[in-house]
């Protein structure tokens, strides 16, 4: 059995003074060195310093600094095994054990040391706790700040003479014979206390009969002309609701002291400077390890969760009890982020193993946004913690008739009703979809199964749901196979005007646009059956500018991958139809639109796409070749003659067997599936071709479109290029429809 005494749990202070747990282990001395180890692995090791401070808090922690900004801290389980650690730091420093702090950590003066050493052998004497001596005791609070030895000895001085609690009586006295400038020299006063730094004070003055005349204390800021209301609103405002009966006095004693210790911390005393920062972090470390304890105690309690997850589950229990319910549930997982990694990690396996997904499911039903958005809340901390475990739940979830009631159906509605104007619920439950649906955090062999079983279960019963936005988009292309253009502009939807609908369809697009980057086959088989591209490229005219460019990246993330049943795909409905007139109608404005398109044919024509390039050229070149301030088209043109040639003289790289397109796409939809990972195939020689194209573009002096507006596409002067860049974002103007005279469309097989 091993030794309880010496088991902590080692803690370092991150850059946001907030205390990170790093694991628990025993803890042994060896000569001048602190060792700590768990299973046989190393934890820290620490060499005791003769010129380290160390300080010892709350009877079971050691803290202290290895460098500028790194602070450690031992956490004991057993007050026993802390005192015999502190006992060998002690002994090495040459120090007594009865001090809590062993050296001075900070730089002071010759004379500051000099008159340490002269009073370090006489007890500090305390004025009188009466009246008259407040600003003598306020003086010699503010005097001892600077030196941490004059700061220790005060505390010691403090403690063994019950001077604070005597000191509250004071307060008491004072406050009911209302003298205002006692009572603001009394702040000062406890506000120095604090400043102390010391773990003991506080534990003194955050006792169940001290705490509230603290508070009190502070209230009455000099700076003030009228005094806070602070015990007013921690005694009547700010109410505790057991929503089980918490049947531990010390654990509900645990959280009240909890609460009112944070308060005063957020509230009553905000930093001021870095100064102050460094001088109450003891305080920040109180309030840390209570709700470590708070965590821990709740776990140990058996009947505790049980009972919590039946009432949260039974339909009989009242939408306010379960609105309570479900915010203890938020809270109660925000104090958990306090545990070690293998203490949370059992603590979210109980709640899953509890029931915690179906009782969401339960909830985010609710018509109450507060429950609703506290129970998304829940859902992320579960997601975060483990995909899988998540993802588990989802696929083992009884088979209905309606789909709508899986778990991840209810989240993508949430996300698609989200009725925050800046779809801030929407974004963060997009980034959790992302997070579930990506294919790095499912890359070990033992879950090569699950990435192919929850795909499959997401594009089958989940993807139409996700993208139902999208799907009552009209579907209609602006021209037949036959090249006539009709007239008529884009149909779109009447609510993707709306902002708030365009910011949502943004986002959808952004998550499809992720499953083309890292879904190959899924995604794939779900585009081309449900012909979604053609859909979002109703989106390009779209009078939201980042709408349209977010359906562009959507076809140039297609395009990238350089798939040629994707290239087929877009041959064969005329998918770039929508794409040249958005440009055209973008007319010489040179915007970011302007530019996404131009790189989107700069990317077929370096990277040579043929079938695309044939396409292209086919049927749109008479409409296309005004445009003159870039090369893209003329290159593009170029490069259809080239092709043309090698097919005249028999090289060409088209000669295919007698199959059809539709033969071809049949035998591909009847493949084994694919690895679900990034394809990426664009980072060829696409991304140096396009730093020389700017260089040269740079010496030849192009010049880009003028900024005036226009319907159509004009060309620069004559004899005058102009390189590719993003410019500034412009809005673009309604758009025109433009009739096209082109031939018919060929298809390459």
């Amino acid at each position: 059995m091993s030794d309880t005494r010496r088991r902590v749990k080692v803690y370092t202070l991150n850059e946001e003074r907030q205390w990170e747990d790093r694991g628990t282990g025993h803890v042994c001395s060896r000569l001048t060195r602190c060792v700590c180890s768990s299973a046989g692995s190393l934890l820290l090791e620490s060499k005791i310093n003769p010129d380290t401070a160390y300080q010892k808090q709350q009877d079971t922690l050691i803290v202290w600094s290895e460098a500028e900004n790194y602070d450690l801290a031992l956490s004991f389980q057993e007050k026993a095994g802390c005192d015999e650690i502190w006992e060998k730091i002690c002994q090495v420093q040459g120090k007594d054990p009865s001090v809590e702090i062993t050296q001075d950590p900070g730089d002071e003066s010759e004379e500051e040391r000099l008159e340490d050493m002269l009073e370090s052998g006489h007890p500090l004497e305390l004025p009188p706790c009466e009246p008259g001596c407040l600003e003598e005791l306020e003086e010699l609070v503010m005097s001892v700040l600077p030196s941490p030895v004059r700061r220790e000895k005060l505390a010691l001085a403090l403690l063994s003479s019950g001077y604070i609690r005597k000191l509250l009586q004071l307060f008491r006295t004072i406050e009911e014979e209302g003298d205002r400038r006692g009572l603001q020299q009394l702040h000062q006063i406890v506000r120095g206390l604090l400043l102390l730094n010391k773990a003991t004070l506080l534990e003194v003055m955050f006792s169940d009969d001290c705490i509230m005349d603290v508070v009190g204390c502070l209230e009455y800021e000099p700076a003030l002309l009228q005094p806070k209301s602070h015990r007013q609103f921690l005694t009547e405002t700010a109410r505790f609701r057991e929503v089980i009966p918490i049947r531990d006095s010390e654990l509900r004693q645990k959280i009240h002291q909890t609460y009112r210790v944070q308060y005063i911390q957020d509230i009553i005393l905000p930093t001021h400077s870095v100064l102050e920062d460094n001088f109450l972090s003891t305080l920040s470390s109180f309030i840390f390890f209570n709700k470590v304890e708070i965590v821990s105690m709740l776990q140990e309690d058996e009947k505790f969760l049980t009972e919590v997850f039946a009432q949260l589950t039974d339909e009989a229990t009242e939408d306010s009890k379960r609105r309570e319910l479900v915010n203890f549930f938020k809270e109660f997982c925000a104090f958990s982020q306090t545990l070690q990694p293998q203490n949370r990690d059992a603590f979210f396996k109980t709640l899953a193993n509890l029931g915690i997904l179906p009782a969401l499911e339960i909830v985010m039903g609710m018509e109450d946004e507060q429950v609703k958005s506290a129970a998304m809340d829940i859902f992320s901390y579960l997601v975060e913690f483990s995909p899988s475990v998540v993802r588990e739940f989802i696929m083992q979830e009884p088979q209905q008739a309606d789909d709508d009631v899986l778990l991840i159906n209810v989240v993508i509605k949430q996300m698609i009703c989200d009725s925050d104007p800046e779809l801030g619920g929407a974004v963060q439950l997009m980034g959790l979809l992302r997070t579930l649906m990506d294919p790095e955090n499912m890359l070990a062999p033992a879950s090569k199964a699950e990435k192919s079983e929850f795909l499959s279960f997401f594009y089958k019963y989940c993807m139409h749901v996700l993208t139902a936005p999208l799907l009552v988009l009209d579907p209609n292309p602006l021209s037949d196979l036959s090249g006539s253009v009709k007239t008529s502009s884009l149909s779109v939807c009447c609510v993707s005007d709306n902002f708030q609908t365009a910011q949502l369809l943004a986002l959808i697009l952004e998550l499809l646009t992720f499953c083309v980057e890292h879904h190959t086959y899924h995604i794939k088989s779900y585009i081309m059956t449900r012909d979604l591209l053609r859909r979002v490229l109703t989106l390009m005219n779209s009078r939201h500018s980042f709408l349209a460019l977010c359906a562009l990246r959507f076809m140039r993330r297609i395009i990238g991958l350089k798939d040629e049943y994707y290239n087929r795909y877009i041959v064969k409905g005329n998918l770039f139809e929508p794409v040249i007139n958005a440009l055209l109608d973008n007319g010489t404005r040179y915007n970011l639109l302007n530019s996404a398109i131009i790189e989107l044919f700069e990317f077929i024509r370096v990277e040579d796409i043929r079938s695309l390039i044939a396409h292209i050229v086919d049927n749109f070149s008479t409409a296309l070749e005004s445009i003159e301030y870039v090369q893209t088209f003329k290159g593009l043109k170029g490069r259809y003659e080239q092709e043309k040639q090698r097919q005249s003289r028999g090289f060409s790289r088209y000669r295919r067997d007698g199959r059809s397109f539709q033969e071809d796409e049949d035998t591909w939809l009847n493949e084994d599936e694919e690895d679900e990972g990034v394809t990426d195939k664009s980072k060829s020689d696409y991304g140096t071709f396009m730093e020389s194209e700017k260089a040269a573009n740079t010496a030849n002096g192009s010049k880009p479109p003028s900024s005036a507006s226009s319907s159509r596409a004009a060309a620069p002067p004559s004899g005058q290029t102009a390189r590719v860049r993003h410019a500034p974002y412009i809005h673009s103007h309604a758009c025109i429809s433009v009739p096209l005279n082109h031939s018919c469309v060929h298809i390459l097989v």
